[in-house]
């Protein structure tokens, strides 16, 4: 096979990012992409041409851009970022697409359709420090394009930037227009900083060169985010909502603006033969000042003295008060095997996605960690949450068998580790689908107590008070899981707990609207329709309840009221009430 060519030059790069993608996404996915689309039809790609650039690549949430000229570079930015609020007319004030832009002059490779290079590289961390509908550029830039481009860049001094040796001059520049875009009041202000050391892990970046590696620094991510999440004094945001960034170049702004933190720890891996490097930087969100930055080494078979280490310097940084006796309080109990903890980091992602392939996949791996380390806590415990889910969402017939199968995994697991707050969730979780709803609280609210960042934790305990005909404490635990993890891709089972505490407390109509919520952040969760159906049938809305049942029935051919009453752990009243609803939506008895 040919090789593409390789070519090296001086260019001007410019890239685009969009603010509060994720946030976007979040509110309204297939909207976001249409205006996404729109915005590069209608002025990405046009001014680009007229300004003789190349659009190298396109991304979920922003571009690169090369030219040959620093001033059409430039002059492009500012026409794109003048142009989109014209562009964005039509859309909701909280919905508008708004840009940042970083313009560098520097050496770049191009291959094939590939762009990379120191140049690429400050081009997007000036980026991230544009204002949102602004342009920063470098010094670089600046002396090129001063007095021949029709604004103004104020000088915003010298910068550091991560992985750039030396720190950059930066200039920026917004439009007037922007001053308007995000009044005092909207969503783009950001949830407030709670008033204790606030922070996020963000996704470490894997530069083993190896994609199969991915799992291993999602790992060390893990590790670091679970022991930091049980020091008390902390805030810190749940693992799934930091993953919402993996893979995307970020504004630590934006970061501390859309999770309501202080701080990010952002950083690096390196697996290569039987060594690993990590480097870890802590920074401020409000101006991006870095704080602390390490770069540990070692072997292999280190890994989890490296993790400690560096839990232990990042809780020192945020906190000089913390005792070192309490870091290694928090640290969690580390499996014999490095094998078993490989395989269960990768069956990490599968474990949370809630649906029935997903856990098989975990289980197979999870599976295969056990038999290398049976006595692996970690392992055990996602293994009982997968079993779990198999009884509770009605993906088996035996629906008591898997759930024996979970309490019996998830009781090991205990007794390996006593204070682990995910592994007493899960163990609580268990026993909450068992009914034994006294051990349930004691569990949950030993894991809360323990970890009181633990949003998980504090979403079973919400669905505990639901299924115990307390829909009021149900809402307080369900509202506290969104705030410590906002962007959460589980949070769909969050809006389901907060849907079933209004069904619970009779108010159909309210229920059923929070039942569409969730299907549109998990459209093919179809286990929902189960309480969507009776929702709308009780509040009046007939033909929607029998095409909710319709999909419940696509989805679970065999689905009877016998299997419900069994899989769900509500009050007999309620499902009868239920019970009644399916019936008379044509789902048959047995």
């Amino acid at each position: 096979m040919g090789h593409e060519p390789v070519e090296r030059r001086l260019a001007a790069i410019m890239v685009l990012d969009v603010v509060g993608y994720s946030r976007l996404m979040g509110m309204d996915e297939l909207a976001t992409l249409a205006a996404l689309r729109q915005v590069r039809t209608e002025v990405l790609s046009p001014l680009v041409r007229h300004n003789h650039g190349r659009i190298v690549k396109l991304m979920g949430d922003g571009a690169i851009v090369v030219f040959g000229s620093v001033v059409d570079a430039v002059q492009c930015a500012i026409a794109v970022q003048q142009s989109m609020p014209g562009a964005t007319a039509d859309l909701p004030a909280d919905r508008k697409i708004r840009l940042r832009i970083g313009v560098n002059l520097g050496d770049v490779i191009i291959e094939g359709a590939d762009l990379y290079g120191d140049g690429v590289n400050v081009a997007a961390r000036l980026q991230e420090v544009a204002e949102p509908g602004g342009v920063a550029i470098s010094g670089t830039v600046q002396e090129h394009a001063a007095g021949r481009v029709p604004v103004v860049f104020r000088d915003l001094g010298d910068k550091a930037f991560k992985n750039i040796a030396r720190p950059i001059r930066v200039y920026g520049w917004r439009t007037d227009a922007t001053e308007e875009a995000a009044p005092l009041g909207r969503r783009d202000e950001g949830l407030p900083v709670p008033d204790r050391p606030s922070i996020a892990v963000l996704p470490f970046d894997n530069l083993s060169g190896d994609p199969e590696q991915e799992y291993f620094a999602d790992g060390i991510v893990e590790s670091i985010t679970a022991a930091l999440s049980r020091i008390r004094s902390f805030f810190v945001i749940a693992r799934n909502s930091a993953f919402t960034y993996k893979g995307r170049h970020v504004n630590v702004r934006d970061v501390g603006r859309e999770l309501g933190v202080a701080y990010v720890l952002e950083g690096s891996v390196q697996r290569a033969g039987g060594r690993v490097r990590i480097t870890v930087q802590l920074v401020e969100t409000a101006g991006g000042a870095h704080l602390w930055a390490e770069k540990c080494e070692g072997a292999v078979d280190d890994i989890f003295e490296l993790q400690d280490r560096i839990t232990e310097q990042v809780a020192g940084a945020l906190q000089p008060s913390i005792r070192f006796a309490e870091i290694e309080r928090v640290l969690r109990k580390h499996p014999q095997e490095l094998g078993a903890y490989d395989l269960t980091m990768r069956a990490m992602r599968h474990v949370w996605m809630l649906e029935k392939d997903e856990a098989a996949r975990a289980l197979d791996l999870l599976e295969e960690a056990l038999a290398i380390d049976p006595d692996y806590p970690l392992a055990l415990g996602l293994a009982a949450w997968c079993w779990a889910q198999r009884s509770v969402y009605n993906w088996v017939t035996d629906i008591g068998a898997a759930l024996d199968k979970a309490i019996a995994c998830a009781e090991r697991a205990a007794s390996l580790s006593t204070d682990d707050p995910l592994i007493l969730a899960v163990l609580g979780a268990a026993h909450t689908f068992a009914r034994n709803f006294g051990t349930a609280r004691v569990l949950l609210e030993r894991a809360t107590s323990i970890d009181p960042n633990a949003a998980w934790a504090l979403s079973r305990l919400g669905w505990l008070e639901v299924y115990a005909g307390r829909p009021e404490a149900a809402r307080q635990h369900f509202e506290h899981a969104l705030r410590l993890s906002p962007l959460d891709p589980m949070n769909f089972n969050n809006f389901v707990g907060l849907a079933s505490a209004s069904q619970v407390d009779g108010d159909d109509a309210r229920a059923a609207e929070l039942f569409k919520r969730a299907l549109q952040e998990r459209p093919n969760a179809d286990w929902i329709h189960r309480n969507l159906a009776p929702a709308l049938l009780a509040s009046g809305n007939e033909a929607e309840a029998r095409d909710s049942c319709r999909r419940l029935l696509a989805a679970y051919p065999n689905f009877t009221i016998a299997q419900f009453r069994s899989a769900m752990v509500f009050s007999p009243e309620f499902l009868e009430r239920i019970g009644t609803q399916l019936r008379a939506l044509g789902v048959p008895e047995r």
